[in-house]
């Protein structure tokens, strides 16, 4: 069975995130529920195949797992999710009311994110969940940046070796014995887009050379 609970007595805040929990025992999930439906939405499968069929069309940002269920235990719904590609950033809590230490050892193999632990703890639930949703967006912005930096990496094209350049015009020699304007030829071999200015210095020469040319225009003026 799949259910959804969402505060009703507020606007529903886009930055809001969802918890799916999945239990099969209808006290539990009904707690859950009251204690984490005020900060998120809260999706609720009472097994591993309506979970499943949750996720195939909706991402939750936390899964709250239990281990002990019929047809399909905690361990292989996690098992399941985690050849999901969509799945596999996200963490997921397993529930237990066991004190067997051997229990939890299994399941930190496994790779969840934690344990919650029966009777629940509102207070300690919230700030688990939150410092895993934290960690989370963490490693997604890492993720992130290194994909563009790879592709960064991937795009540029360096410059290796001994470039012939010619020593008066400054040309360039290209690998088809070609010769292109410096702009040019590392535009061509990096990406890089140029905005032509000038400095102060090639400024100041060119000023020279414009006096000096109008006052050969004057002088040539005078003699007519």
């Amino acid at each position: 069975m799949i259910s959804e609970s969402t505060s009703p007595a507020e606007p529903h805040d886009m930055n809001r995130k969802t918890v799916l929990i999945i239990d099969d025992e209808p006290l539990s999930v009904k707690i859950l529920c009251h204690q984490l439906e005020r900060d998120f939405d809260v999706i609720t499968a009472d097994g591993g195949a309506a979970a499943l069929q949750i996720v195939s069309h909706t991402i939750p940002d936390i899964i709250l797992l239990d281990i002990v269920m019929p047809e399909m235990d905690g361990y292989q719904v996690f098992n399941a999710f985690r050849v999901i590609p969509a799945l596999t950033e996200v963490p997921i809590l397993f529930i237990t009311a066991s004190d067997d230490e051997i229990f939890e050892v299994r399941g930190l193999e496994m790779g969840p994110g934690d344990y919650i632990h029966k009777p629940f703890n509102p207070d300690l639930i919230r700030l688990r969940i939150n410092n895993h949703l934290a960690f989370s967006q963490k490693r997604s912005e890492l993720f992130r940046r290194n994909q563009v930096l790879e592709e960064t990496v991937a795009n540029m094209k360096q410059l290796e070796g001994v470039i012939p350049i010619c020593m008066y015009c400054k040309k360039i020699r290209d690998d088809e014995d070609s010769w292109n304007q410096l702009e040019t030829y590392i535009s061509k071999r990096s990406g890089a887009r140029f905005s032509h200015g000038i400095c102060p210095q090639c400024a100041d020469e060119q000023k020279k050379i414009v006096k000096i040319q109008l006052k050969e225009i004057s002088d040539s003026e005078k003699n007519i």
